[in-house]
């Protein structure tokens, strides 16, 4: 701040002279004071940085699942995940040939199914932790993605038969595996998850139904659902004509299959025969008890909802 002219000081005492006027005065020496003979230099310049906004990397695009050498997977146990897991995808069918499904270990006999494949039993070696469980995977499907050249390729099969050797995950059966590898049969890097088998082509064989072991009678039967809608979760038996229910279980020892009790063996009394599946709804067979003992009958969905 520079200091007041002299005019400005003369002009202060004659203001103190004649008091009526402070206020003014007040107001003229606050602008006297406000001007100088000298003026400011200062201005206001913009602050300097040396940060600069760097863009973000665009380089992490999306797996695009091209790989060399993918039939050359690394041998690993198989990793579970939320619905379903990820590891070897291999083969065990002709990728020329591309027979049906012999019903594998799920014992479904020779079918028409075209896209099927083998579960891992194990996690790691013998612990059994796995999804087929015992035969309970049997009849479900499966989404499987695996790296190509090409990119990921996918496919959807059913599962009629298990995989108990080391590093396993899912092992496929012919047709799948030529869309997969082409002709280049191998070990290859994969994922998959459950899906619902409904409106998948390929993985039916025929109708949906509920088929009785050879060997059965009127004192034993064990039956299993054949080309499910998914994979079984359970099955129960309602009388129609009585108020007997029935849960059946599963057979210790006979993969897929579930025990009928004798009771229901052993009468033509009308029952109710729920199948639950893993998802969607359950499916629903009105037969007799006596029904269920006839060995190697095959009791169709469609010819017994009613």
């Amino acid at each position: 701040m520079s200091s007041p002219t002299w005019s400005g000081i003369f002009f202060i005492l004659f203001c103190m002279r004649f008091r009526s006027l402070v206020f003014l005065c007040a107001l003229l020496t606050a602008f006297l004071a406000s001007c100088g003979d000298d003026s400011s230099s200062s201005e206001t310049e913009p602050a300097s940085s040396s940060s600069e906004i760097v863009p973000a990397s665009s380089s992490e695009g999306g797996d695009d699942g091209k790989c060399s050498d993918c039939d050359s997977f690394t041998a690993a146990d198989p990793e579970l995940t939320e619905n379903g897991g990820k590891g070897s995808v291999t083969t065990y069918g002709s990728i020329t040939a591309k027979e049906t499904s012999l019903g594998g270990a799920c014992n479904y006999g020779q079918t028409n199914i075209q896209y099927y494949a083998a579960i891992h039993v194990n996690v790691s070696p013998g612990d059994d932790k796995g999804p087929w469980d015992g035969g309970a995977a049997c009849g479900g499907c499966v989404h499987v993605k695996a790296r190509t050249p090409e990119g990921w390729k996918e496919v959807t099969v059913r599962i009629t038969d298990r995989c108990p050797d080391a590093n396993c995950g899912v092992d496929l059966g012919g047709a799948p595996a030529a869309d997969i590898m082409g002709n280049r049969v191998g070990r290859y890097y994969g994922e998959w998850e459950f899906v619902s088998c409904e409106g998948v082509d390929g993985v039916w064989g025929d109708s949906t139904s509920i088929w009785i072991k050879e060997g059965a009678s009127e004192f034993w039967s064990i039956i299993q659902v054949r080309n499910p809608k998914d994979m079984v979760k359970g099955i129960a038996i309602y009388g129609i004509d009585t108020r007997d229910f029935y849960e059946l279980e599963m057979v210790v020892g006979t993969e897929n299959f579930w025990t009928v009790p004798k009771n229901v063996l052993q009468t033509d009394n009308r029952y109710r025969v729920v199948v639950k599946y893993r998802t969607g709804t359950d499916d629903e067979w009105k037969i007799k008890g006596s029904d269920l003992a006839v060995p190697e009958a095959n009791l169709y969905l469609y010819e017994h909802r009613e």
